[in-house]
């Protein structure tokens, strides 16, 4: 699932590429993708591009409508394995119906889901696999816009405070806090675990027991770790549009590196799996050298999973 980092590298590539350029349309290849009707995707059309941001890990993109004194925005929720993909205009000027889409040549062949067609090129947005939990919302007016927004803070901009509130609010799991979109924006499955590696925590570990330092050693690692990734994933895509966008990097510490060597203290990295998920962690530096795989933790597990929070097979 495309997380914070993720969606900052997509915004990066697409501001140089759409920033003040025209929507000449967007063509549905699967109806279900639209969740919404009023007002209709053909009220966009022609509409110019005047903003790109991020809303928890959705992309939104403000338009700019004729006759309409409120923006209209487009939002784009990848849910996990949504990617975005970018097919420059023609050199020669040819019909934009002429050029080449997701859905025919290039990435995505047969996955294609929709393609925002502009001046400067084609955006088209696929989805691997069967199930279809990728999403398009056009609304109009920042309240429609705000509607969408699950509510997390910031971790960049979070007060101790609020961070440690947001995180108090219930007595989950760590790992169940941090992929709730409720209580923080942006962080899903991929980096929950290296923010908790990072702050040496246990992913079980209940949110209220966390003393004062082991609140504020999660919140700094959350923001250097989101940080990290977004500052690198963006240099990225400022030479090349992000194509290739996953879950699982070899620079890692944890996530993805089941069996492998923490790069830290060396201790095999240990999962944690139910139905199709997986939490990875390293004995060694987040659970004392205790490993997480007793029967006692079915029921936790069942309870307190990040919903709706994608395995390894869900992702590429």
């Amino acid at each position: 699932m495309p997380e914070l980092p993720d969606i900052e590298a997509y915004l990066e590539a697409l501001r140089p590429r759409v920033m003040g350029e025209r929507l000449l349309g967007v063509r549905l290849m699967n109806p279900f993708l639209l969740r919404t009707f009023d007002p209709p995707l053909d009220a966009v059309r022609g509409a110019q591009v005047q903003g790109l941001s991020r809303l928890g890990k959705r992309l939104v993109l403000e338009l700019a409508v004729s006759g309409s004194e409120e923006p209209h925005y487009l939002v784009i929720h990848l849910m996990i394995a949504g990617r975005l993909h970018w097919r420059p205009a023609p050199a020669d000027g040819a019909d934009s119906a002429a050029r080449g889409t997701g859905a025919r040549t290039g990435p995505g062949r047969g996955n294609t889901l929709a393609l925002f067609e502009f001046s400067s090129g084609a955006l088209s947005l696929t989805e691997a696999g069967t199930k279809r939990r990728a999403s398009l919302h056009l609304v109009r007016g920042r309240e429609a816009l705000a509607a969408l927004d699950p509510g997390g803070i910031d971790v960049f901009s979070a007060t101790p405070d609020q961070f440690a509130e947001a995180m108090r609010r219930e007595n989950r799991t760590l790992k169940r806090a941090l992929t709730d979109p409720r209580l923080l924006s942006g962080i899903g499955n991929a980096y929950s675990d290296e923010i908790l590696h990072r702050a040496r925590l246990s992913p079980l570990k209940l949110t209220r027991s966390l003393g004062g330092e082991e609140m504020e050693r999660l919140r700094r690692a959350a923001v250097d770790v989101l940080r990290m990734w977004a500052d690198r994933l963006a240099a990225e895509a400022r030479d090349a549009f992000p194509e290739k966008v996953t879950a699982f990097r070899a620079d890692m510490a944890v996530h993805g590196r089941f069996k492998s060597a923490c790069p830290v203290c060396g201790t095999a990295v240990q999962r944690i799996v139910y139905a199709d998920n997986e939490c990875d962690y390293c004995p060694g530096c987040q659970t004392g050298g205790r490993i997480l795989a007793d029967r006692s933790l079915s029921r936790l597990l069942k309870d307190d999973w990040p919903r709706g929070t994608p395995g390894p097979g869900d992702i590429e």
